[in-house]
């Protein structure tokens, strides 16, 4: 239901930012700078901006309260219900154990950004100086979901271990960041202990 509003939202923000930037501005430009026309506004002038303010309104009313109820989309690993005991090493071996097979590549990524209030408490943070705590607690959540997938995806395979462990980030838009978790998944010989 809030997913269904939310896209008529993102349809009425798109259509009326698309009126305004590319007929109401240059239709302002043209005709009421140039001839200094006095009076009302035309109506499709005021739908369209009427549709950008309400669609934005909509969509960002959706998403507060999508989150208000069923809060955040993903919810954070707990680190006491980890499936098998996955054995992880950004190398290319376990020492005193051997691999006996390579199941292949295993990865587990994730998209995470922070609220608005946070973004700007951060940017203050930015000009005064000192440790960005909001986005160091957003990437280590982020690490954090990215390393269960890739664990997750890993026991499907069956594997005892992920080598080369190796974490990639990529800055999405504004505050939101990217975080892979990438590995290969392998098959150990039984240990000799």
């Amino acid at each position: 239901m809030l997913r269904g509003i939310r896209r008529v939202g993102s349809l009425g923000f798109v259509l009326g930012f698309f009126t305004v930037v590319f007929a109401v501005i240059p239709w302002y430009v043209t005709v009421v700078e140039d001839s200094k026309i006095e009076g009302p506004m035309p109506w499709w002038v005021k739908a369209a901006v009427y549709l950008l303010i309400a669609g934005a309104a909509v969509v960002l009313i959706s998403v507060a309260i999508e989150q208000s109820l069923c809060g955040p989309k993903t919810a954070e690993p707990d680190p006491a219900a980890t499936l098998a005991p996955i054995l992880m090493e950004n190398t290319d071996r376990v020492p005193g154990r051997e691999v006996t097979e390579s199941l292949g590549l295993v990865k587990g990524h994730t998209i995470y950004a922070i609220w608005l209030g946070k973004d700007i408490s951060a940017l203050v943070r930015l000009i005064l100086g000192g440790e960005l705590t909001e986005y160091t607690e957003m990437m280590g959540k982020a690490r954090a979901v990215a390393l269960q997938r890739m664990l997750e995806e890993a026991a499907e395979l069956g594997a005892d271990a992920v080598l080369n462990v190796r974490f990639m980030t990529t800055s999405v838009i504004g505050s939101a960041a990217e975080l892979l978790a990438y590995g290969t998944a392998v098959k150990l010989a039984p240990s000799s202990t």
